[in-house]
């Protein structure tokens, strides 16, 4: 039998703010708001809403900078973004493309809008999201997973309405994305007044972040743009209906039951590691640009 997982609290983004010259994002979490291990393995979610860049000839974004420990997920929705790092990976990612780059023992990489983009102008929305490590594969080799729209595996929910795999299972849907630790991340579009119900497992940790739209879980909370609904543990499903049009980002994964101590661009276990982490880096060991 199926039991429901309870909404354990609905939470606001924060004030929007720059990240570079390139992303205006509003961060979801941690955001001081204590649900850090609530979410474990995601450790954070800044979310870039639509937001006009007009012409330039120089592409704006995040210049060079390391990390080291975890993972990061960008989720491009419109506009176009490219990436480089130290490990020789380099992409471009368009509307509906993911970039999965796990920084591991350590990379050195930067995040900039296509050159097209630059050029041209136009509205750019993304989510960047972070994906802790277990201990024992914080420090393997780095590895870069790129995905174009087509490539994200798709899950009809009839009326209009899907789910796009990530990463995961969605009813037997397979994911595009390899992980570290068990992690469900769908994409999903809901039209308004559909009604469908998630099958989650037990004891995993579970968000719900609502990017547009509004939606209703388990019929006892609503969320609303930019709103993030934190779920209990416990039980195995849950109930979403479309209050209007809603794009959703679920965020599903087994907990990473160890200390966490990070600083920066480094998420580790302990305060000497992070110290480790960052001689790493002033001694070039985590490699440099070009």
């Amino acid at each position: 039998m199926t039991s429901i997982k309870q909404v354990a609290k609905v939470y606001q983004s924060s004030q929007s703010h720059m990240v570079g010259d390139g992303f205006k994002v509003q961060n979801l979490f941690p955001n001081g708001n204590r649900i850090g291990k609530q979410l474990s393995p995601f450790f954070l979610l800044d979310y870039a809403a639509p937001h006009y860049f007009p012409p330039s000839d120089t592409p704006r974004g995040v210049d060079e900078h390391p990390h080291r420990g975890f993972e990061t997920v960008t989720i491009a929705y419109q506009g176009a973004l490219q990436h480089r790092d130290s490990g020789g990976n380099s992409g471009k990612i368009g509307p509906g493309g993911v970039q999965w780059m796990t920084a591991a023992s350590g990379v050195v990489h930067e995040e900039k809008h296509d050159d097209e983009f630059t050029k041209n102008g136009g509205t750019l929305e993304m989510v960047q999201l972070w994906v802790n490590l277990p201990k024992a594969h914080k420090m393997d080799k780095p590895r870069y997973q790129g995905f174009d729209n087509e490539q994200i595996p798709v899950a009809d929910l009839g009326d209009g309405s899907y789910a796009r795999v990530i990463a995961g299972d969605f009813d037997s849907v397979k994911g595009a994305a390899k992980t570290f630790s068990p992690v469900n991340l769908f994409d999903i579009r809901l039209k308004a007044g559909k009604s469908i119900t998630l099958h989650l497992p037990e004891g995993y940790n579970t968000g719900i972040v609502v990017l547009h739209g509004e939606a209703a879980f388990n019929g006892t909370h609503t969320a609303k743009e930019v709103e993030i609904a934190v779920f209990d543990t416990k039980g195995d499903s849950i109930s979403i209906t479309a209050n209007t049009d809603a794009t959703l980002l679920v965020l599903n994964g087994e907990p990473i039951n160890e200390p966490v101590f990070a600083y920066g661009p480094f998420v580790m276990n302990t305060k000497d590691e992070i110290i480790d982490a960052i001689n790493d880096y002033n001694n070039g060991k985590m490699g440099r640009l070009n």
